[in-house]
This record gives structure tokens, sequence and C-alpha cells, in this order.
């Protein structure tokens, strides 16, 4: 029999969740159909659960390098059965606050696989066993990714790990060959070499952290050499023989030629695909791109009528849990009959390494590309009073200001870099000019207190394009 619902949802990450219990407690049934990972996949295998080893791996640096504060700790050894201990841990208190919410809201949560057979009518393969046909007049996507698995000969074979695997190692690998440059391998790769792994990055562009200006990721080639590891970029892997978590080898070609990088363990970061492939789609009338997103316009509606799109699945979409609880917004107010879009947001990115890399609104590399006229204005961060207290007096700010006085783009590489760009982004959305931080009285001594000093210094320089 086939049961009828308000509104479902496939899928229970971030913005599907929260889109469920707000349309429960308003009174519509609703169900959330989910495969395995409650909550989706940040709480369970990606952003917090990564960001809680690199955590873990923080503390290691400061141990290791504990004279520099004065301080004598003697040996320091990684348990990482005990770092795995921690992260489960936080995991399971994540996931026991999120089944607690859909009790309290009324949203009913069906675990297994769903699949179109028509028109916003699933069909569930229930975990626990059984079938159930569901059917709604609205029915939302929330669909995530999995991680990409390059086309290289034996790469399959060798049974590379994801970010899910290496999270759950209870053992620090001898040799951990890291596929891929952008945040997730490189976030990774510097938490396992301070856990005592070597570490090689294999990049296959010509740069790590592709869409960062140049200054920028040399800040970022420094920051991975001083501390031990090795980048290839411009590497193309030909082939992979032997086996993950074993013994590995990585064929690559370069531009001075082809190399072998010999390791223990081999992680596999490239990018992501969305999880869009064998669920009927097509039988629902929803269209994909060439990539396999979903096409959606800028109130998140796809192509078939009552059917959106949440998060990381929907083309042009940026990949972070934070975009994903903003589309659950705009199609909870255009439901009440706002009007909100997804084409107007300012999107903050940030690079949880030590220090982190944040950046909100556009790069120099996009002004110049777009002709947009700017004055760019930096400060070492040692220049911050702050970073001096503490000793992180590595990086920079970077601020663009338009010929209107507005801030533009705002890139942060030091201690705290999130925390001090939100400040930025706030005054961005209000539309203010850089003036208003410059001339604000900010706490001392804090590395926020920096944006008055770089801000200082816009009127000295000269307008390029």
């Amino acid at each position: 029999m086939t049961e009828r619902f308000d509104a479902l949802i496939l899928g229970s990450g971030n913005g599907g969740m929260y889109l469920a219990w707000h349309l429960a407690q308003s009174g519509q049934r609703t169900a959330v159909v989910e495969r395995r990972w409650i909550g989706g996949s940040c709480p369970n295998i990606n952003c917090l659960p990564t960001k809680n080893e690199i955590s873990s791996a923080k503390v290691v640096d400061l141990a290791r390098h504990a004279e520099t504060f004065g301080l004598r700790t003697g040996v320091v050894t990684v348990d990482m059965a005990g770092v795995r201990r921690r992260k489960r841990e936080m995991v399971d208190y994540m996931i026991d606050g999120t089944r607690k919410r859909y009790e309290n809201s009324g949203a009913e949560l069906v675990m297994g696989s769903g699949r179109f057979v028509a028109p916003r009518t699933l069909e569930v393969q229930l975990n626990d066993g059984g079938t159930r046909t569901l059917t709604a007049d609205r029915v939302f996507l929330n669909l995530g990714t999995h991680a990409a698995v390059p086309d290289a000969p034996g790469l399959v074979d060798a049974q590379p790990m994801t970010n899910i695997e290496l999270l759950e190692l209870d053992y620090v690998p001898a040799h951990l060959i890291v596929l891929g440059g952008g945040y997730v391998g490189i976030e990774l790769a510097q938490a396992y070499r301070r856990f005592g792994s070597r570490v090689t990055i294999i990049q296959h562009g010509a740069q790590i952290a592709a869409q960062e200006d140049d200054d920028v990721v040399d800040e970022l080639r420094r920051l991975l050499s001083d501390e031990g590891i090795d980048v290839i970029e411009s590497a193309d892997p030909i082939a992979v023989s032997g086996r993950s978590g074993s013994e590995v080898t990585v064929e690559v070609s370069t531009p001075s030629g082809e190399r072998s990088i010999e390791g223990s363990d081999l992680l596999v970061a490239v990018g992501r695909v969305p999880n869009t492939a064998g669920i009927g789609l097509g039988v629902a009338g929803v269209d994909v791109d060439d990539r396999g997103f979903l096409d959606v316009n800028d109130e998140l509606e796809t192509s078939a009528p009552g059917v959106w799109g949440i998060g990381e699945c929907c083309a042009g979409h940026e990949q972070f849990t934070h975009v994903s609880f903003d589309d659950y917004r705009i199609i909870r107010d255009n439901l009440a009959g706002e009007s909100r879009s997804s084409g107007d947001r300012l999107v903050p990115r940030c690079m949880f390494t030590d220090p982190q890399l944040a950046r909100v609104g556009i790069t120099e590399r996009e002004a110049h590309r777009d002709g947009v006229e700017v004055r760019v204005v930096r400060l070492p961060i040692s220049a911050v009073l702050r970073s001096q207290t503490t000793g992180e007096t590595r990086g920079f700010m970077k601020a663009l200001v338009a010929a209107d006085d507005r801030i533009v783009g705002f890139t942060m590489f030091g201690a705290e870099a999130g925390e001090v760009m939100a400040v930025v982004q706030m005054a961005m959305i209000a539309g203010m000019p850089y003036q208003a931080l410059r001339d604000a009285v900010l706490a001392h001594p804090t590395m926020a207190e920096g944006l008055g000093t770089l801000f200082s210094n816009v009127s000295e320089l000269v307008t390029v394009s």
C-alpha cells in the first residue's frame, strides 16, 4: 500500500533534517528516508569528525613544541585508538541528539534506500527488511555526495582510503600518500603528519588549493614544507600497485618526467560525486547536469513540479554544510510566501589547517578576470599584537576594496582566521564601507584587532584592476 505524506525528504543531511523538523512542527506529516548516516555526512564522516582529529593533531604538535612555551613534557607519543575513541564519542553524542530532535519534532525517520517508482513516489527498501512505498505532494532531494575515485590503472585494486576509512584508523600510517591537494587532502595531510606519518601530497593541477590566489598558495606550500610534507604538483597518476594499508606505489607523470612514490597507505581526496545515480530520477522527471548534479533554479526547484534540491547534490552549489542549512531557510521562507534566492548569498569558506585559511567574497584572480577595479591591502599576521602573545605569527590578512569603498573580498591565512573572517563578512553583508572597520573600537589584544590596522592602509594604495 502507498502511504501518503505531506512532505518527503530523501536524505537526512543538514538542510534536509532542519526542513523536516520545521515542517513536522508546522503540522505537516513528514518523512525522511536515510540509508545510513543520521544527520548526513557532516557529523558522521566529514566536517565534524575531521575537525575533531585535526584538534587532536594540534594538541600533539603543541606538546612536541612545549619548550617554546617554557614547558617540559618529555617524549610525546600518539595513541590513534584513543584519537579514534574521542572522535567516535563526539559522533555518538551528535547522533543521539539528532535522534531526539526527530522524536520531539514528530518527523518520521525511515532507515532504508529510496528510489523513485513514479513522480513524487518513493519505494524504500528498509534496512531491517521489507519495503514501503511513500508519496507526497512535495519531495525534497537532500542526496549528498561521495568521494570520487580517479580512473587510474590499479587504483581501485589498491583499495585506497577515503576520509571515511582514514578516520577509522587505529594506527599511524608509516607513509601516507594523499591524492588531491584540496581542502580535505591538505587538512588531513597536516593532521597525519603531526600524528607522525610521513606524508606526500600528489596534486593533479598546477597548484594545491586551486581556487586561491598565488600568494595564498605560496604560504600554504611553505607551511606544508616546514612541517615536512612533500607536495608534488602537476602530477598525473598513471599507475597504482600494491595495497593501501600494507605497501602501495603510485606512478605519476610530471612535467619533469615520471616519478614513483612508495608508501604504506593511500588516501583519495580529489573531489565529490553526487549521489544521484540509480534512484530513478528519470522516472521522477528530475534533470541532472553532465556530472550528475541536480539542475535547480535559484529557489532550489528542480525540473519536476513539487520537487526541490538541497545541499551539495545541487549543481553550482558550494559543498559546505552552512550552504545546505541556508538552502533549508530559502525553501522554508519561499514555502511561506516570502521571496528568497540562492543567487545573491555571500558564502564564506574556511580550510581548517593550522593556521586556518579563511576567505569570503572575490579573490584577486577573480577581480582581474572579471575586470573589477579594486584596491588590495595586506597585513602580515606578525603585525597583529595578539600573534606575538601566542607565537602564532605565520600568515597574512588581505582585503579587496571597491571604488565605492565597500569590501568585496577578504582572505586570511592565520590563527583564528575563520572567526576574523566572520567580522568582515558581516560588514560586507551590511554594505558598510571599509572605514567602519578601520575606525571601529576592537578589543585588544585579539586577532580581529588587526582589521583596524589592515584597513588603515587602504588609502595609501593605488587602484588596480
